[in-house]
């Protein structure tokens, strides 16, 4: 028979033990203790439990305490320039750089992303695992050209304590690594759940006049990162025009200027570029804009019935204008390993003339001679636009040209695959862009309206403000502020800022970076998504200086 008192016991410890569970189910977000939970060094509460009895001691072990699960709010979309076009959020603690973390390349990839692994791994911080396993802490960057989402697309997961970075191509990779680092700046961590994002428009960048305004390598290098890390994949070169010529030649060195670019720079700034997923758009302008290749070259120049000089024009009657220009573009191919090149085209001033016929009866005579009675100059000048885009064409680049070197109304046209880089309505012979998309042309929008930076500000032009672009332009909007009709979205390729140089001392090189930091910004948040932005310019400013 049991004794009195022990039966105490039992009903005490039975008691404690009852109370305890009712207080550890009382408090929300915990769990009982586990084993992974418990302090170090502390005891396991059955062995104590069974130790206390033996000892015979009448209250029973205490219960250890509850280690709360952390609770996490659902995240939200990370704060980018340009703003990611879809954001799933889910409840996690994100992910930031910690002295452990790496950025590792599945093994399959390693050739083809180590360049972008590098890159973010010094930018972050962090070290490089190359085709390391992925541990809790890593970035994971890999291909999957079945991933869907199309060219430049990404998907960026951030989960379990890892960042894992998938696209169908090496741009799309890299552009996820660029968000990942925008995220880390702007908030200090990348928010849990996963971002799927891709551009709206496939060509999105920045036009610099150096002919005008000689730009160094270092400063044009630096324009280049500034652009990646905004997703945008274009910078248009244009160094020759009427001022100067500045990219060295073997071919034709009498027409160089100082201080010009020497190939080697040029090649690193290629380099560089590719590695920044940026395509480097040269532009030799002709058969206007040609002045200083016309200084080392009088006998070319174009003069009308009165013997007058006809600024930057060469005479493309003269077989000789041609075969000068076709060697240039023939050694700067190979020079320039992008896919896309300008031939110009814009401004030929014999076509300003009232009656360019009359003015110059030889460029009359050469078109009727070659196109029928019936042509003009005008077909002359296209015959010139489709005789140097047959030079290029072999290359397999694609082939741009100003708008205003599109006419017509003649007896010939300009080739179907040139793509219009539409800038103005105001010039003589500029037709409205419905014209060209009309025809089935594809159009690059740099709409001298609200994407032209001349400096010194002449013929009216005004410095362009990031807020009017956030706020008014869309690549829509081709000429002036009226945009097209959104039916015609899919002609439209992109848009560029174009720095022009016309009064060179006008601004620093610096005053120049500065001035077309806000409007590079919103330029790529419109390319990249096309949509009306969520947040309003103040935020997004602030974010931009931030970043």
């Amino acid at each position: 028979m049991m004794s009195t008192p022990r039966r105490h016991e039992r009903v005490r410890a039975s008691v404690t033990a009852a109370v305890a569970a009712l207080v550890t189910l009382a408090l929300p977000g915990c769990t009982a203790a586990s084993d992974e939970a418990r302090a170090p060094g502390a005891p396991d509460a059955s062995a104590q439990a069974s130790s206390t009895r033996a000892a015979g001691r009448a209250e029973a072990a205490p219960t250890p305490t509850p280690t709360p699960t952390p609770s996490y709010p659902l995240s939200t979309a990370p704060r980018t320039i340009p703003a990611v076009r879809e954001h799933v959020p889910a409840r996690g603690p994100g992910w930031k750089p910690t002295p452990d973390a790496r950025v590792v390349v599945a093994p399959d990839d390693t050739a083809a992303l180590s360049d972008e692994a590098r890159l973010l791994a010094g930018e972050l911080n962090i070290g490089y695992g190359a085709a390391a396993a992925p541990r809790a802490g890593d970035v994971q960057l890999s291909l999957d050209a079945g991933a869907g989402g199309g060219p430049e697309s990404y998907t960026l997961d951030v989960k379990d304590g890892r960042v894992r970075i998938n696209g169908p191509d090496q741009a799309g990779v890299f552009y996820g690594t660029r968000t990942l680092k925008q995220a880390v700046k702007s908030a200090g961590s990348a928010p849990e759940g996963t971002v799927r994002d891709a551009p709206a428009k496939p060509q999105r960048g920045l036009n610099l006049d150096i002919a005008r305004k000689p730009f160094t390598a270092d400063w044009i290098e630096d324009r280049l990162r500034e652009m990646a890390d905004l997703k945008l994949n274009q910078l248009g070169l244009h160094f020759s025009d009427d001022q100067a010529f500045r990219i060295q030649s073997d071919t034709h060195p009498e027409i160089v200027s100082t201080p010009h670019l020497t190939k080697a720079q040029v090649r690193e700034i290629n380099a560089l570029a590719s590695r920044l997923h940026i395509t480097v758009v040269p532009e030799i302008d002709s058969p206007g804009h040609l002045g200083a290749v016309l200084r080392a070259h009088p006998d070319l120049q174009l003069r009308d019935t009165q013997g007058r000089a006809v600024k930057g024009a060469v005479d493309i009657s003269n077989p000789a204008s041609a075969k000068l220009v076709d060697e240039l573009l023939r050694e700067y191919i190979p020079l320039f390993p992008g896919g896309a090149w300008h031939l110009g085209a814009d401004e030929y001033q014999a076509l300003v003339y009232r009656d360019p016929q009359a003015s110059f009866p030889q460029l009359a005579r050469a078109a009727q001679q070659r196109y029928g009675p019936s042509a003009r100059v005008q077909d002359l000048a296209t015959g010139w636009l489709n005789d140097r885009a047959d030079v290029v064409r072999p290359s397999g680049k694609a082939l741009k040209a100003w708008n205003d070197g599109f006419f017509a109304g003649g007896v010939t046209s300009a080739a179907k695959d040139i793509q219009v880089e539409y800038w103005t309505g105001k010039e003589n012979g500029a037709r409205p862009p419905l014209e060209y998309l009309r025809e089935g042309r594809k159009l690059v929008n740099l709409n001298d309206e609200f994407l032209y930076y001349v400096l010194g500000e002449p013929n009216q032009f005004t410095y362009p403000t990031g807020k009017r672009i956030y706020e008014q332009w869309t690549p829509l909007v081709l000429r002036g502020t009226t945009p097209v009709p959104a039916s015609y979205g899919p002609q439209i390729l992109g848009g560029r800022l174009a720095v022009w140089s016309d009064l060179s001392g006008a601004q620093t090189q610096a005053q120049v970076a500065a001035g077309i930091q806000a409007p590079l910004a919103a330029l790529s948040q419109k390319v990249w998504d096309a949509r009306t932005p969520q947040l309003p310019w103040s935020e997004f400013k602030a974010l931009a200086d931030r970043l």
